[in-house]
């Protein structure tokens, strides 16, 4: 364990730190598409009850990320400091906490699957199936949970290299699994929705026992001497100051878009088809930035805890700038190829031209989407978690569904798919004035001025 993101090229540790991270992205895209494809082979019931499930899944998952967001906040900042006891501390108690959290959780699912999935809508044909893939998902939740905030401690220690390596092992094994499971191939039984709960579970087990090794063993990152308690109580309140924030953060964006699916299935099945396959298009068009915005909270935690100002206003200007090439080259792409791409999932005429219609407005904000995750890693970085929630709740609530309901009254879909584009400019643009007024050069030429003052008059 070193602090290996204050030296050296800013452009070259940015890059390093990016690249193994778009592959691991696409390692955990295509292991829900995968999970999707072999669930949807037993039927629309299953699929249905899968997709019942998606909501309470996406919003576990998103407590179990801000919580890695607030793990890693702290611990990249207390490498930075070269404060290795410190790191330490941290890094076990983020992961005890995140113990406690699932065990909470863990116990309050299983008590309420069936009153919980049947306010959701789930009816008795359905029912039993999600509880059958619920049940096995919620025992699991300790695999999902305590390997994503250590990989989040692995990433604060400059490395996402093995982050990537254990998430698309994950995604390799689920893969293999998911058949073997739930379609009872190769001489095993035909467990179906349970199967993929299981499939799931074995799969992040291993990133489980091998982000734990390697946290252990490799980076000595973890202590098992047992601390006061104030010293925990300590640790949890400054990893829970950026990861609740993060949490409920990231549970907004579900939220809205089951909001604009219901608006769009107004207008019919064809409507929601289009938009799910654009969705599908998008996620993979947008793996780039979400991969750089991923990178660029451990190198300025690590750099704005060693007093490194000049090199965090360096990486978010080459990053600004990247979202900004990004977003152009993607809409090029997508402009030209939109009927194509759509044609590839369906071959309904109306289902491509909704589908492209989108592909053709939005990506035009793809930027500002861009410069929205790398100022709301940022700030997460610097342990101000205001900003990311502010800028989360004006795109989606202020903005995308108000404008949307507009845009639906107006324009038709056209509207709808307008809103987006809008909100995600609007808000990228304020995202990067907000940014700048905290990381421009003026300040942290004075913050590293201070600092450098500072560390002489100790001499």
């Amino acid at each position: 364990m070193k602090q290996n993101l204050i030296e050296g090229k800013v452009s070259s540790q940015l890059t390093r730190l990016t690249i193994p991270m778009i592959w691991g992205v696409f390692a955990v895209i295509a292991f829900n598409l995968i999970d999707t494809y072999f669930v949807g082979q037993l039927g629309t019931k299953p699929l249905a009850a899968m997709s019942f499930t998606f909501p309470v899944v996406m919003t576990l998952g998103s407590l179990a990320m801000g919580l890695g967001v607030g793990a890693s906040s702290v611990i990249a900042r207390a490498i930075g400091e070269g404060d290795l006891q410190k790191v330490r501390r941290l890094t076990t108690d983020s992961l005890t906490l995140s113990l406690l959290v699932v065990a909470l959780f863990t116990f309050l699912g299983l008590a309420t699957i069936d009153p919980l999935f049947t306010a959701l809508g789930a009816d008795a044909d359905v029912l039993p199936l999600i509880r059958s893939y619920m049940q096995i998902w919620y025992w699991g939740m300790i695999c999902l949970v305590i390997p994503m905030v250590g990989n989040n401690a692995i990433r604060a220690s400059g490395n996402t290299a093995i982050p990537s390596v254990i998430m698309t092992v994950a995604a390799f094994v689920n893969i293999a699994l998911d058949p073997v499971l739930i379609l009872g191939l190769g001489g095993f039984p035909r467990l179906e929705l349970a199967g993929a709960a299981i499939a799931t579970v074995i799969s992040r087990a291993t990133t489980l026992v091998v982000a734990l090794w390697f946290l252990n063993n490799r980076l000595q990152m973890l202590c098992f001497n047992l601390p006061k308690l104030r010293v925990i109580l300590e640790s949890w309140k400054k990893i829970l100051y950026v990861g609740l924030p993060a949490a409920g953060t990231s549970m907004v964006f579900p939220i809205s878009i089951g909001v604009i699916t219901g608006l769009l299935a107004g207008y019919g099945t064809i409507a929601v088809a289009g938009f799910g396959i654009a969705s599908r298009v998008e996620s993979f068009s947008q793996i780039v930035l979400i991969a750089i915005s991923a990178s660029i909270g451990p190198f300025v935690g690590q750099n704005w805890g060693a007093k490194k100002y000049l090199r965090v206003h360096q990486a978010l200007r080459l990053s600004f700038l990247f979202c900004l090439f990004w977003g152009v080259l993607v809409t090029v792409i997508l402009a030209a190829t939109a009927p194509w791409l759509a044609s590839l999932f369906n071959s309904n005429p109306e289902v491509i031209t909704i589908t492209a219609t989108y592909l053709l407005i939005v990506p035009i904000s793809y930027a500002g989407a861009g410069v929205i995750l790398v100022a709301s890693s940022t700030f997460n970085a610097l342990g101000k978690p205001l900003p990311s929630v502010v800028m989360m709740v004006t795109r989606m609530l202020v903005l995308y569904i108000p404008l949307a309901y507009l845009g639906s009254h107006l324009f038709g879909v056209n509207g709808i798919f307008a809103a987006a584009c809008i909100s995600n400019l609007a808000v990228g643009l304020g995202a990067y004035i907000w940014n700048q007024k905290t990381c421009n050069i003026k300040t942290v030429s004075a913050l590293e001025k201070k600092s450098v003052s500072a560390g002489i008059g100790q001499l």
